[in-house]
């Protein structure tokens, strides 16, 4: 697969076969993201890969604390402390993509809250992948990760599979890293579901809009 036609079809995926992803898929997706750059080549990535068993009890782990009312603390601040134009209205109209795809309506809360808990099984993939940063690592390592994250998921797109990148598998860093034996001062920046997409699913079929080019660039000569 050529990498611009990678980079067009990749989407986040909410819904996937019960289809089992091989440990030698995983790995070639990882023998090929590890040749992402990094400053100084300090590679600070730190792969968990969850299936089967493991998943299954860390992901009830996770969604009893969404479900019991348990406050997401994250080890970093990913969203802004205050939104304003355009990436309210951006957001806002990811949100609503999203919802009309589910057909779950404005009002209907309950519905609503189901969805968001789907977050902490991965939308049932049959694999999730969290990734982890020394603490000791500073601002620069999350723009390397940044190219190491996309790296996986391209080459995953090129392997046939499905991925969805998720902050919300970051919210609950305590119980990941005790269900997982990582040291608590590590620093859980995201987890991804990994499987192969669910085509029929009506929320695999939508799409976000991108900015054109003219929008967010200035040429000097």
């Amino acid at each position: 697969m050529h990498v611009i036609d990678a980079l067009k079809q990749r989407k986040s995926t909410r819904a996937f076969l019960d289809k089992v992803v091989t440990t030698a898929q995983i790995e070639r997706i990882l023998d090929a993201a590890r040749h992402a750059p990094s400053a100084a080549n300090t590679q600070p990535w730190q792969v968990a890969v969850v299936m089967g068993e493991s998943k299954k009890a860390l992901e009830q782990k996770l969604e009893q604390a969404f479900q019991g009312g348990e406050t997401p603390a994250m080890d970093y601040t990913y969203y802004p402390q205050q939104w304003q134009a355009p990436y309210k209205e951006r957001r806002g109209a990811c949100a609503v993509q999203m919802y009309q795809a589910l057909n779950i309506q404005r009002e209907d809360k309950e519905k609503r809250r189901s969805q968001w808990a789907a977050n902490y099984r991965a939308f049932d993939a049959p694999v999730v992948l969290f990734f982890f940063l020394d603490s000791v690592m500073e601002t620069g390592s999350f723009m390397d990760y940044g190219m190491f994250l996309q790296s996986v998921m391209l080459t995953a797109q090129a392997e046939g599979l499905a991925t969805c990148p998720q902050a919300a598998l970051g919210e609950y860093p305590q119980i990941v890293k005790q269900s997982l034996g990582y040291a608590q001062d590590t620093v859980l920046l995201c987890g991804m579901a990994l499987g192969y997409e669910d085509t029929d699913t009506e929320v695999n079929h939508y799409r976000t809009p991108r900015e054109d080019v003219t929008s967010f660039t200035r040429f000097f000569s």
